[in-house]
């Protein structure tokens, strides 16, 4: 009952209660396509507390945007650390694990605010951000299949 009301307190906290360990499913090398553009994420294995990550995308033989990414064990929980473009990161703090589906928060960044990953039935990789820049409510999502590296 103790070890509920922790969970509970740190949920409601914004504090993530989960292991590293839990988003084994997101590591490997991930492509896809947005209609010109191809996509890239990578994920390494978690270990030393740590999953590094990298996205990149490119249209006509072109780089069209980077991020370089990592999901860290902190003191109450996951953290997404975001680098578009190799700025300084951005810190998400993780609010929601299930076997297959990790939500990331922020609500003080402009946009996102929330960054989500599940991984689907038939095998795909999707991810969704969402926000309101500008007070409108805005999301992007894409999917992308596993490759072979």
């Amino acid at each position: 009952m103790l070890n509920l009301i922790a969970v509970l307190l740190a949920v409601t906290a914004g504090n993530c209660p989960a292991e590293l360990s839990q988003l084994a499913w997101l590591a490997g090398s991930w492509s896809g396509q947005d209609g010109k553009t191809e996509m890239e994420e990578i994920w390494t294995p978690p270990k030393g507390g740590v999953m590094l990550g990298l996205h990149r995308d490119v249209t006509g033989g072109k780089l069209a945007g980077f991020e370089f990414l990592r999901i860290e064990s902190a003191a109450g929980g996951l953290v997404y650390q975001a680098q578009p473009q190799g700025r300084p990161a951005t810190p998400f703090r993780c609010v929601e694990v299930t076997e297959n589906r990790v939500v990331f928060e922020n609500r003080e960044h402009d946009f996102p605010k929330r960054i989500v990953y599940w991984l689907g039935p038939d095998g795909e990789l999707h991810a969704r951000v969402e926000g309101e820049p500008g007070g409108k409510t805005e999301a992007m999502e894409w999917s992308w299949r596993k490759t072979a590296r």
